[in-house]
């Protein structure tokens, strides 16, 4: 394997040198800023054959009161988004395509930012970073090569803010419904002897949510020292945050959906005769990571630069729950509240014996993340080639602890009653070029390895024997052309390949296999005056597609199951149209059909073809529109709408399992006042989400289970679902006072 990395490595960091030998004299017209080449080679310009939207910064700071990014991006193409808390601050995600979190690739300044053993990405260790992002671009479909775990459903990449040449100094405060609010002071010194600046930003964001007790304390800090000149960027950037957010992921079942939609049955307490008690105060998820990069983006001529990132990530924390003996052993029929779970010897109490006891636990996680990532690009009138090398290591610890028992029997504070690792490393290759044959054709060509080790030793969460040793080695091509017609009208066609490994999760619940998908997107885009519109027409094509079943596991992970071959074909359109000078309109749409073939569900005890099924969480609508008026200059109203069509929890069609439809509407309205003292402008925002108050779900789980208890030798398979309720009329207020 070394000798293939090393192969791989020479063959295609030369390619840009064997490829441009012609042209080494050529000078480009258009010189690359050196902020947009840390984010150089995993994004894609407008010419290029990917499917993806923008966001600026000015975009962004338009509805950033406080909400998660995951909800930032609620408007996109495609995107479905979803908030535990139901109120779009605490665990958030969202989804593209039908794929969630787990399948969606995060970079923030090229460089990754999914858990390297669980895939996925938790937007509420990202508190506030919303005020620190300078754009973002969201790739739909594989897009282009990436590091970090492949994008099956789309990658999300962030580039943080770029370097202020003049001073600057702001706080931004908003309160809102559920007694939210946010808080945060932002500054630059400019460029200090025309080279240095120093920024940053200190936030802290409370809300009690939507969802009873589903509260988030959120605080975090962003802090970049750069170095500067003609030919030079160096970067230094260190951002960090804690959470302690009251656990809400449980949901809640049909019957309580109706009675009580707030209802959050996360730290119930009972007695043992099955009375509530209440609930556990301190049942939180309490989590801390730091982030360390730096950057160093080098250019050399006109047509040659480079780009080295180092980074290191230290996350740490816990989660804490209280085990209820009577729910366990009355509801769940579980073995979790018995002393011999927890390594402990049975008590003696009046002559009884006590074999189970209410317990408090924590489960922990404490894990480091190094990454180093290179690059070089070479551009001119006809070439634009970047390869590049990406390494990381990722080693994580999971244990637990029981903090108090009610019949603590031999244990001591501190003690770990499970410890596993789990360790991860990865090896990364790629070369990716646009080749401008004329005016009219270009060409583009993309071809990465990954190389992947994961192991894992110990115990798990669940008191069994965790042993993975498993190495993976992807090749991911991409090609694709762009053909510009006129200067309105270009069409666009590419073909691209992913290859993603497994996570944790899914080894803990079987032996799953990696998966495959094979992207072929057409596309059309027009740019005039009045009108800009995009218009893709899309077919993955899955192989293992590991889908999610709809069930949770015991901390609230989505468990996921390899489904064979299965297949997402859809439309996707959307636009901008101006009318006039004052209004506004950007509608988007899209359409498809989610399926997996020939379908294998076991019924009743018998193994069933179920057909072609709909694949769970892809509903086969999605819609939005913003409208924005602008009567004066220094005012905008936007009024904001969102359809999501019915969907399945899991993959088996079943009735129990369909969510709702929705349709929401939000209102925005951002005012700068320019002009007074002291400030060089104050800017009022205002956000009222779900205006006409809809009672909507965006989310929820499904679980079947066979009964062969209460008609012995009959089974019987029982379905149950669970749902999310997200929040009705709400508000958000802010005021931004710049300096």
């Amino acid at each position: 394997m070394k000798n293939l990395l090393f192969c791989l490595t020479i063959l295609f960091l030369s390619t840009p040198l064997f490829a441009q030998e012609k042209k080494k004299d050529s000078i480009t017209n258009k010189v690359e800023k050196l902020d947009e080449v840390l984010v150089k080679s995993v994004r894609v310009d407008a010419d290029s054959p990917i499917t993806h939207s923008n966001l600026s910064k000015e975009q962004l700071t338009e509805r950033n009161l406080g909400q998660d990014i995951a909800t930032q991006l609620n408007f996109l193409p495609g995107v479905v988004t979803t908030s535990d808390a139901g109120a779009g601050i605490g665990y958030t995600g969202f989804r593209v395509r039908g794929t969630g979190n787990q399948g969606i690739n995060v970079t923030i300044n090229g460089i990754p930012y999914n858990d390297a053993e669980s895939l996925t990405t938790f937007f509420v260790n990202l508190q506030d970073f919303t005020s620190s992002i300078e754009s973002l671009q969201l790739q739909r479909g594989v897009g282009t090569s990436t590091n970090g775990p492949g994008a099956f459903g789309a990658s999300l990449n962030i580039l943080t803010d770029v370097i202020s040449d003049e001073a600057y100094g702001e706080t931004s405060h908003s309160v809102g419904s559920f007694n939210t609010r946010r808080h945060n002071v932002k500054f630059s010194t400019g460029l200090l002897n025309k080279h240095i600046e120093i920024s940053g930003r200190l936030s802290q964001i409370k809300s009690d949510g939507y969802i009873d007790r589903a509260s988030s304390d959120l605080k975090s800090y962003f802090l970049q020292g750069a170095y500067k000149d003609e030919n030079t960027l160096i970067k230094a950037i260190n951002f960090a945050g804690s959470e302690i957010t009251y656990q809400s992921w449980f949901g809640i079942d049909a019957a309580t959906l109706e009675s009580d939609r707030t209802f959050n049955p996360a730290g119930a307490r009972f007695d043992d005769e099955g009375n509530s008690e209440g609930f556990h105060e301190n049942q939180v998820d309490n989590y801390k990571q730091d982030h360390y990069q730096l950057h160093w983006n080098q250019k050399y001529t006109n047509n040659w630069s480079s780009q080295l990132s180092l980074n290191y990530t230290y996350g740490r924390g816990f989660f804490e729950e209280y085990v209820d003996d009577w729910f366990e052993q009355n509801i769940n029929f579980g073995n979790e509240s018995t002393l011999a779970f927890y390594g402990l010897e049975e008590v003696m109490i009046g002559g009884e014996t006590i074999a189970t006891s209410d317990i408090i636990r924590r489960r922990w996680l404490d894990n480091d993340f190094y990454v180093i990532n290179a690059n070089i690009n070479y551009k001119d009138t006809s070439w634009d080639v970047t390869s590049g090398l990406y390494w990381s290591q990722y080693d994580g610890d999971h244990f637990g602890e029981v903090i108090w028992a009610r019949f603590a029997s031999d244990s001591e504070l501190g003690d770990r009653y499970y410890f596993g690792t789990g360790d991860k490393g990865e090896v990364s290759v790629f070369a990716k070029g646009n080749y401008r044959l004329n005016k009219q054709w270009q060409f583009y060509l993309d071809l990465q390895g990954r190389f992947i080790d994961y192991n894992t030793d110990g115990i798990n969460s669940d008191i069994e024997e965790f042993i993975i040793d498993e190495s993976y080695s992807f090749f991911n091509p991409k090609v694709g052309a762009t053909f510009k017609l006129n200067d309105k009208n270009q069409f666009y066609t590419s073909y691209a390949r992913a290859n993603r490994e497994p996570n944790r999760t899914d080894f803990e619940n079987g032996t799953p296999r990696p998966e495959r998908l094979d992207d072929f997107e057409l596309g059309w885009r027009h740019s005039s005056s009045k009108l800009n519109l995009n218009v893709n027409a899309y077919y993955l094509n899955f192989r293992d597609q590991l889908v999610l079943t709809g069930a949770l596991d015991n901390v609230g992970a989505p468990i996921r199951a390899n489904s064979g071959k299965s297949y997402r074909a859809g439309i996707e359109i959307d636009a901008v149209v101006s009318l006039g000078s004052k209004l506004m309109i950007a509608p988007n749409i899209a359409i498809s059909t989610n399926k997996n073939k020939d379908f294998f569900f076991q019924r009743d005890g018998v193994l069933t073809n179920l057909g072609d099924t709909n694949i769970s969480f892809s509903p086969n609508l999605v819609a939005a529109n913003t409208i924005q008026y602008q009567p004066i200059n220094n005012l905008k109203i936007g009024f904001l709408s969102k359809f999501v069509g019915e969907q399945y929890l899991g993959n088996i069609d079943s009735e129990i399992s369909k969510l709702d439809s929705f349709f929401i509407n939000d209102l925005n309205v951002v005012y700068e006042i320019k002009g007074i003292p002291v400030f060089k402008s104050i800017v009022l925002t205002g956000l009222v989400n779900n205006i006409f108050d809809t009672k909507y779900v965006s989310n929820g789980y499904f679980f079947t289970f066979d009964d062969d208890f209460t008609a012995p030798g009959t089974v019987t398979t029982i379905e149950g679902a669970g749902f999310y309720p997200q929040a009705g009329i709400n508000f958000l207020l802010g005021a931004t006072l710049k300096f």
